[in-house]
């Protein structure tokens, strides 16, 4: 899927630049040559539309390599999400079991100084008791 995403990426970077390349060729087309556009006043167009197309190139060039670098997707070297996880060694259930007991261990270790029957150390919402 995601080089799916990035080649409809890619083509979309290139549609501004056909257009400006298609407007380029058109003037350079109606004025038959470089120096009859300057001579006619399109001069300007002409080396404006270069230089926007050449902008727009920066973008589909960098995702055109960004696609040709990439290693392959992890499915088509047949594991599956949870064996990618050991490869960066993180183990989700792992890391809950911890916090689970570490959360558990700190609620029981916490003294519990009660004032008017109700601890100190929560916060409470609504009328304030006395």
């Amino acid at each position: 899927m995601r080089t799916f995403k990035s080649v409809f990426g890619a083509i979309g970077l290139l549609v501004p630049v056909l257009y400006c390349g298609g407007l380029l060729y058109y003037f350079l087309d109606l004025s038959g040559s470089v120096h009859e556009a300057w001579s006619i006043g399109l001069g300007p167009t002409v080396v404006g539309l270069g230089a926007v197309g050449l902008l727009f190139c920066i973008p589909l060039l960098m995702k055109i390599v960004r696609i040709s670098a990439r290693p392959g997707s992890p499915g088509a070297s047949g594991t599956d999400g949870p064996a990618r996880d050991d490869e960066n060694g993180f183990d989700a259930d792992a890391a809950i079991a911890r916090y689970m007991a570490q959360r558990s261990a700190e609620g029981a270790n916490a003294p519990m100084a009660h004032n008017a029957g109700r601890p100190t150390g929560r916060p409470g919402f609504g009328r304030k008791i006395r």
